[in-house]
């Protein structure tokens, strides 16, 4: 993977980054999004954020490597610390993290924000948390997809600004509520590794001594939860 060729799940998070944008990419590492995407002229400018010193300097690289030093800046900061106000960024990518992580690095940057920005969130694990942080500060989810790629599989969650309360049902943030919709065969691969996890849990502690019944219940009842809402078998 490179500035001219992104994996399939950078790709997806390109695709939706709308014509003349500028790009705050959270975690950028090599910047190879921010570059892809001035390659093609998609974004006017863009940020490429990164937290640790190794990274940054991997974007300072690519970036001059590919003469794009006028379209793209490299910064070290943490999280939405990097952008500043006169970049008047309108779309923000944060990928390849934990969910609670991305939360994390949105709950604490919210003074960084204008409520104007697009998210476009993949997180790796944990998306529930991602959904209801952006349920909780008024970011309506417009699309999510979900692909498989070197044996892992990965969802993108894009969300615009609203005026109005958004509110979804706890199904609809545990599974999302677009990928709900289409229960693509992807989704239903997921989540069957998830009752098979689940299942493996649940024999576990079913053989201990002191059974933990609550516990086992709880798990029980999320396994037949994926079983009726996704899988729709039995």
């Amino acid at each position: 993977m490179n500035g001219t060729h992104l994996s399939n799940r950078l790709q997806t998070v390109a695709d939706f980054v709308q014509p003349g944008a500028r790009l705050a990419d959270i975690g950028s590492d090599h910047a190879y999004l921010p570059v892809h995407l001035a390659k093609q002229g998609t974004i006017r400018a863009a940020i490429a954020g990164e937290v640790v010193k190794g990274p940054y300097h991997n974007a300072l690289t690519e970036i001059e490597n590919e003469q794009l030093t006028a379209v793209i800046t490299a910064r070290l900061a943490d999280g939405l610390a990097a952008i500043q106000p006169e970049d008047k960024i309108d779309t923000v990518t944060i990928a390849g993290m934990g969910g609670t992580l991305i939360t994390k690095i949105l709950e604490d940057g919210k003074a960084h924000l204008t409520h104007k920005e697009r998210l476009i969130l993949q997180p790796n694990v944990g998306e529930d948390n991602v959904r209801r942080w952006l349920q909780d500060n008024r970011y309506q989810i417009v699309a999510e997809r979900i692909l498989a790629e070197d044996g892992h599989i990965y969802e993108i969650i894009v969300a615009d600004p609203v005026d109005k309360p958004v509110a979804y049902t706890a199904v609809e943030l545990k599974f999302g509520p677009f990928l709900l919709k289409e229960k693509s065969p992807v989704l239903q691969q997921k989540w069957r590794r998830e009752q098979t996890r689940l299942d493996q849990v649940i024999a576990t502690m079913q053989q201990a001594k002191n059974a933990p019944k609550q516990k086992i219940a709880a798990f029980q009842q999320e396994r037949d939860q994926i079983q009726e809402v996704i899988l729709n078998e039995g």
